[in-house]
Order: C-alpha cells, then sequence, then structure tokens
C-alpha cells in the first residue's frame, strides 16, 4: 500500500490494485490539424501532458498497476451515431465538424485514420488494455468495468485529454461504480479556459475523489510509502 498526498486528502490504495486511465491521447487531441485543433481549442498545453502521462505510464506500470487506454471514434459507417434521433448526432463535435466540412468527412475520430491512432509517444505496450469507445465516458457501451474487476481493481487513477469531458466523465462513473477515482491535475488538459480546469479539479477534489500531482504520485509509488 502507498499514501499519495492529494486533496482533499491523502488517499492510499495498492498499485497492484490500481489502474491508470488514459482518456483519449489520440492525434485527434494532442496534434495541430487533429480533431480540437479544427474546432477552435487551443492545443498548447498538449506535448506537456503527454509528457506527464508518459511518466504516469512508466511509474506505475513499473508498480504492477494496469494502464488503460481509452480510444474514442466511429467507425467509418458511423453506426454508432445513425442519425438525429440520438443525442450524440446533436452534440458530437466531430461528427457536425464533418456534416459542416464535407472534405473532412471520415477523416476527423474515425477508426483508421491518423486523427483516431494514440500519439506515438504513449504507445499501448503489451500487457495494456485498450478500450474503444465512441461517447465521450470510457464506461459507456464498452467492456471497461467488466475489465477492471476481472483484475480486482479498486483504484482508477485518471488523466489525459480533455480533462473537463472524458476525464471527468470517466471519473465521475468510476465514482458511482464504487471505484476510489483519482485526477491527476498536472496530467490533464481542458477543452475550454483555465476557469474550466479549476471547475474540473473542485468537482472532483468536494464530490467525486481525489486531486493529486504527477510529482506527488509517482514520488510515493518510487519509495512505496
Amino acid at each position: 500500500m502507498v499514501t499519495v498526498p492529494a486533496r482533499p486528502a491523502p488517499l492510499e490504495f495498492a498499485p497492484a490494485r490500481a489502474c491508470l486511465l488514459i482518456n483519449d491521447m489520440q492525434n485527434a487531441f494532442c496534434r495541430k490539424g487533429g480533431y480540437l485543433d479544427l474546432i477552435g481549442f487551443d492545443i498548447s498545453g498538449a506535448p506537456a501532458v503527454i509528457a506527464q502521462v508518459r511518466r504516469l505510464m512508466d511509474g506505475l506500470r513499473a508498480a504492477g498497476a494496469t494502464i488503460v487506454h481509452s480510444q474514442n471514434g466511429f467507425s467509418p459507417a458511423r453506426h454508432e451515431a445513425p442519425g438525429s434521433a440520438t443525442p450524440i448526432w446533436h452534440k458530437s463535435n466531430a461528427l457536425r465538424y464533418m456534416r459542416a466540412h464535407p472534405a473532412y468527412d471520415g477523416k476527423v475520430l474515425t477508426h483508421g485514420t491518423w486523427d483516431y491512432e494514440i500519439a506515438e509517444e504513449l504507445a499501448p505496450q503489451k500487457g495494456d488494455l485498450v478500450i474503444p469507445k465512441s461517447r465521450d465516458n470510457g464506461f459507456a457501451g464498452t467492456a471497461l468495468d467488466q475489465q477492471l474487476r476481472t483484475r480486482r481493481i479498486d483504484t482508477v487513477i485518471c488523466c489525459g485529454i480533455s480533462s473537463n469531458v472524458g476525464v471527468e466523465s470517466n471519473l465521475r462513473t468510476a465514482y458511482h461504480l464504487e471505484y476510489f477515482a483519482m485526477l491527476v491535475a498536472d496530467a490533464t488538459m481542458p477543452a475550454g479556459p483555465p476557469e474550466v480546469q479549476f471547475a474540473t479539479e473542485f468537482n472532483v477534489e468536494r464530490f467525486f475523489g481525489w486531486v493529486t500531482r504527477t510529482d506527488d504520485l509517482l514520488g510515493v509509488i518510487a519509495t512505496g510509502a
């Protein structure tokens, strides 16, 4: 067991019963010309997030934690969003962008494309789990909960992009499924202005989990404290 400095209080957990849930670290969210950049969000913080997530991957994998990559997108036929009777048809920025810009049809968050691929610095390794999804929430319509319970995971450590969308959705759901849920704040980045990040951290700290930082987490992992 290790005890991680966190807000609102330290959290004790066993690394072997924890997972690092990495949200959507794909070219779509990390690179110029990717989906998030195309729809007008500032992605200048993405290189720093990539670096911190890589540190977390290496440190937690070495400590025996399970590494989970969620990978967001749609099939070329987009059967996951069959039409206007589904809310995602209206609310998905990616689907709306492709409808408004036919030249990008099938190129944004679409299976088999550069946009969909996980950033090469964070490529999954043998033993990692990759969870394909078509919703912001990594638990929605996937086998993630089953996979974690099979491995007797009780702590879900959340990072990635975007903190206020997929990351917070993962964290809220993990909490409601009775996992201990932790946000690594400096290994995330919002889709939106800085106050959005503050709001996510506030929500997690006060209502759904614990908030820590990469150095604090890896420090106790390294020492076993």
